[in-house]
């Protein structure tokens, strides 16, 4: 008997310490197999699966090896053979005011015909009700419609009738409908804001086309004038509008605040869904001034009500948070970039340099990163005096924080060296392939070969986050984005960039991923898909790495995943993803035609 239950111990013994064993092994929470899963790291690893624990990245490798991660509770996604790669990264969008105006506003993104275009203004003034406007803000180029040509006044007149109707086309000019101009009350006597003219026809008489020369602050006024939408419509649109970036393949953003756009006031709708812990996408954030002589105020009030980083809040995710001061520090430095008017000069505003030398210097002394709109190389090289004497003034502390330009499409090479040296980055956008034809018109075919040098700055090791500028001065769409960073395209098919300025797709894909992540100091947790990075990553339509290069535009999500968490879903993974709402109002032209167009 006593040998009897000896060996009845030993068999307990034995099946609890293997329960043990099972229990404190490692085991995954999700499992992608069969995918040609691009790593990003060092070694360009391309792998066939990829395996997920508490929303990081556990292991990569062969499926054999994942599924002995495999757990009584793992998730196991078959990627079908489709290609993965690290969620898209935008270093330069407009999320936070892009969100809030989305279920307002008819997009011509992607759209392929004016007279398709005209057609949708035409529709979506029929079922606009009293009271509101048909808008179509930005994100298009003419060059990608079949006709290759603006819309004209009477052709929007005739698609919109007695609607009320604004057009902006980037930040450089826009069309108000007859109606509209009615409804504002502006005729030949009204006084257009300073560096802008309200265009007249023959008669003397306004023709409905606002002209930003350069100043775009008749076009902000325009977007300003517009009937703002409930705050429960706006939650909606923000929701909207994250689910479309998410159906592109991103899954950061950095939002560049905008004019307009109030902080806190207007970030309402993000900081609610951050606060619920809903957010689809991780969104960080950068301040931007909104009245003109008082940036240092404003700042100085920012600087000592908010922290940077999580902001003292909950958010340990870096699903929402505060990285500092831009894109504009102050007004009277900012030099817009319309190509279809004069380039703007520092040397015109006679206290350029001391506004933005105090909000530099007070940046630093915070300890707050900051970035800086600077379109022409003669801006940076004028900022680039100021930086390096604050610099020299703070005993090298500016060369140890994060800092970096925005745009730079004709910084120089010797300006380049001057970045580096005090550890600056740069942030470049396709505002190019949207206005790029312009350029070239203004400042010639050979100037746009380097528009901007992207090959340079990789070359001389200069941190380079990708983006779009979305929505206004470009499409929001990373895709297009990537395919100028490779082929040197514009939207309309235009040739840009010198052969040696291309970009390889892997060099492409690494500055909207990894170079992104620099922009916001999160390069050490996302942007790879290495062992405990993030594990934000995206299945893809078609092959990016090998589809044919005027593809590469068209690519879209058909599973993207953030933290772990299959936030969208398409295709054959359709079933995955959260579904889809409804957007609100009923009229919001995103329940007829959605964002981009294909």
């Amino acid at each position: 008997m006593r040998k009897i239950l000896f060996s009845v111990f030993i068999i307990i013994l034995f099946i609890s310490c293997q329960k043990e064993k099972k229990e404190n092994a490692i085991v995954a929470d999700l499992i992608v197999t069969n995918g040609k899963i691009a790593i990003m790291d060092k070694n360009s690893t391309i792998t066939e699966a990829i395996a997920v624990k508490k929303g990081k990245v556990l292991a990569f490798g062969t499926n054999e090896e994942m599924l002995k991660l495999k757990g009584e509770q793992t998730k196991v996604i078959d990627a079908n053979g489709r290609t993965v790669i690290p969620g898209l990264n935008d270093s330069h969008l407009h999320l936070t005011r892009g969100g809030r105006f989305y279920n307002a506003e008819l997009r011509w993104d992607g759209v392929k015909s004016l007279k398709k275009a005209l057609q949708m203004l035409k529709e979506q003034a029929a079922r606009t009700p009293k009271g509101q406007w048909v808008r179509v803000v930005g994100g298009w180029s003419p060059f990608q419609f079949e006709e290759k040509r603006f819309p004209t006044v009477q052709e929007i007149n005739e698609a919109t009738g007695d609607v009320p109707a604004f057009v902006l086309f980037l930040y450089s000019r826009a069309w108000m409908n007859k109606s509209g101009l009615k409804v504002l009350k502006i005729d030949e006597n009204t006084k257009p804001p300073e560096g802008s003219s309200y265009e007249k026809g023959p008669d003397g008489k306004l023709t409905g086309v606002f002209l930003a020369e350069p100043n775009p602050t008749i076009l902000y006024a325009g977007i300003g004038a517009l009937p703002t939408m409930t705050e429960e419509q706006m939650a909606n649109s923000t929701r909207q509008f994250y689910r479309e970036l998410n159906r592109l393949g991103i899954t950061s953003g950095i939002d560049a605040g905008g004019g307009g756009h109030v902080f806190p006031k207007d970030y309402g709708a993000t900081k609610v869904l951050a606060d619920e812990g809903k957010m689809p996408i991780r969104l960080s954030y950068y301040l931007f001034p909104q009245n003109k002589g008082s940036e240092f105020e404003e700042f100085q009030n920012w600087i000592a009500t908010n922290k940077v980083g999580h902001n003292g809040e909950i958010h340990l995710d870096h699903g929402y948070e505060l990285e500092g001061g831009g894109e504009f520090l102050t007004w009277s430095a900012g030099d817009f970039e319309n190509f279809l008017a004069p380039q703007p000069m520092l040397e015109d505003r006679p206290s350029w340099r001391n506004d933005i030398k105090k909000v530099i210097r007070l940046h630093v002394d915070s300890g707050w990163p900051f970035r800086i709109h600077a379109t022409y190389g003669e801006t940076i090289a004028n900022l680039l005096d100021v930086i390096e004497e604050v610099n020299k003034e703070t005993n090298g502390k500016l060369a140890k924080q994060r800092w970096l330009f925005d745009h730079a499409e004709t910084v120089t090479e010797p300006q380049l060296k001057r970045i580096k040296a005090l550890n600056g980055g740069v942030a470049i956008q396709s505002r190019m392939a949207y206005a790029g034809e312009y350029f070239v018109d203004r400042y010639g075919a050979a100037k746009a070969r380097y528009a901007p040098p992207l090959k340079l700055m990789i070359k001389m090791g200069i941190p380079v986050g990708a983006g779009t500028d979305g929505t206004r001065v470009a499409s929001y769409n990373p895709w297009p984005a990537l395919y100028w960073m490779v082929s040197g395209k514009t939207v309309g098919g235009k040739q840009l960039s010198a052969p040696d300025n291309l970009l390889t797709r892997q060099e492409a894909l690494f500055l909207y991923t990894k170079g992104s992540a620099w922009v916001s100091k999160e390069e050490n947790v996302k942007g790879t898909l290495e062992k405990g990075m993030f594990a934000d990553f995206v299945l893809l339509s078609d092959d990016y790495f090998s589809i044919p290069e005027n593809k590469i535009k068209d690519i879209s999500a058909v599973l993207t995943v953030v933290g772990g968490n299959v936030v969208f879903g398409d295709k054959e993974f359709s079933k995955l993803g959260a579904a889809s709402e409804k957007a609100i109002p009923e009229w919001s032209p995103v329940n007829f035609y959605g964002g981009y167009q294909k």
